[in-house]
């Protein structure tokens, strides 16, 4: 049946600049890793197990996403990449693609673990309703994040980016996946060009065509998001839900006394010493150490050549590969590649008055909606010995933390920062 409106064409955008996501932000956001593989990874495959066999790419310049897939192979789909050479939106973005397309087309963004369902609600969408585009929406309580539907019965008329809440005209949001027809391009042509004019010529290709949305079966919260970076919790708990399995590579070493209860993987060479506690679900990588009477439980996912120093305690945490620390406590937190952090460091992960924890991106202070969160780190970072880092701080990459320091603020890439106590003389 979908082959009588599809190509078998899907084009993900995976071109931008992510600065909603620093401090992770050194590369495309759909680079990090959970459980070994890319979250691009994540959304090929989902695109092969929908039926479709041709993905075009836009990536930016530097071409990381195209060097990253390269490693693994898709033997039933053909990959082509194309290039966006400026940061000038999605629309800018799905337009370098123009050349490739044929006919009907998918478009995603490089984010969405999940789209082979989300892709069979669009296509019979269009099926039992012969629109000439269909669009994803999904219901939020969170208007105020994402571009709302103005709606007539199942027909988009507008899409209003990011509307006060007050101001919403509904509570469905785009949720990144669209079904489109090649003539979309014509419309956008037509449009002045900015950072929003895909949702401008949306809107303009709305007036003149048959429009509908497929409201998605799944709740808000069970197809995952990613603007900023603590959006990593939820992805990370939809992929080990979802795919995790129980395996303790041959390769690996484990003490006679360690204790492993729930859903655990192991990787291979990965040494894990005498009373180490890994409660799952975890995801322990390749080339790992936990040391002795560590803790690593609830959700931790730590990526290859992590290590986890003697007496430490990592909960629902995830390190990229190389990051290592010491005795101390790391909750709620992500840890960038081959960031490196001292003996007795804390990560305090909750207020004194257990209230929803804010953060600060891009100069504003944004609700998180956890109540829960610790220190979000960039990549090759050093922090010293027994610092403490409070609830929902962001610290950039390439910095250095001094011993003792308390960091109650972000801290900026390539930052030296150290806490003046009185008496002590410092020198920089």
């Amino acid at each position: 049946m979908a082959q009588k409106f599809l190509t078998g064409q899907a084009v993900i955008l995976a071109a931008g600049d992510s600065s909603r996501f620093w401090p992770l932000n050194k590369k495309h956001k759909s680079l990090i890793k959970i459980m070994g593989r890319p979250l691009i990874w994540y959304v090929v495959d989902g695109i092969i197990k929908a039926g479709i066999n041709e993905i075009i790419i836009v990536q930016k310049k530097e071409m990381m996403i195209e060097q990253e897939l390269n490693r693994y192979e898709f033997p039933k789909c053909k990959i082509s990449y194309v290039i966006q050479t400026e940061a000038k939106g999605m629309g800018n973005a799905l337009f370098q693609a123009k050349d490739f397309i044929k006919d009907n087309f998918l478009v995603l963004n490089a984010d969405m673990v999940e789209c082979a369902g989300v892709f069979s609600q669009l296509i019979k969408k269009m099926e039992t309703s012969k629109a000439k585009a269909v669009l994803a929406g999904q219901k939020t309580s969170l208007p105020e994040l994402f571009g709302i539907a103005r709606l007539e019965g199942d027909k988009i008329t507008e899409i209003i980016e990011k509307p006060k809440r007050e101001e919403a005209p509904s509570d469905i949001k785009m949720s990144g996946a669209y079904l489109l027809s090649k003539d979309f391009f014509d419309v956008y042509e037509k449009v002045e060009k900015g950072m929003y004019d895909f949702e401008t010529a949306l809107s303009l290709y709305m007036k003149n065509n048959d429009v509908r949305v497929a409201v998605l079966e799944e709740k808000e919260e069970e197809i995952p998001f990613l603007k900023y970076s603590w959006h990593l919790f939820s992805i990370k708990k939809y992929l080990f839900d979802k795919l995790l399995e129980s395996k303790i590579e041959k390769s690996a070493k484990v003490s006679k006394n360690v204790i492993i209860e729930g859903k655990v993987y192991i990787g291979e060479n990965t040494k894990i010493f005498e009373g180490a506690v890994i409660k799952g679900p975890c995801y322990i990588g390749d080339n790992c150490v936990i040391g002795n009477n560590s803790i690593v439980r609830d959700y931790t996912n730590l990526e290859n050549n992590c290590l986890v120093g003697a007496l430490s305690e990592v909960a629902r945490s995830i390190f990229q590969e190389g990051a290592t620390c010491h005795s101390g406590y790391f909750g709620d937190s992500v840890i960038g590649k081959d960031t490196k952090i001292g003996a007795g460091t804390i990560t305090a992960n909750v207020r004194l008055d257990r209230g929803e924890i804010k953060s600060v991106v891009k100069g504003e202070k944004i609700g998180t909606g956890l109540d829960s969160l610790g220190v979000i780190i960039g990549e090759n970072t050093k922090i010293g010995i027994n610092c403490s880092l409070m609830p929902g701080v962001l610290i950039g990459s390439n910095c250095n933390i001094g011993p003792n320091s308390v960091v109650f603020k972000n801290i900026e890439d390539n930052t030296n920062f150290y806490t003046e106590f009185k008496g002590v003389k410092r020198e920089t």
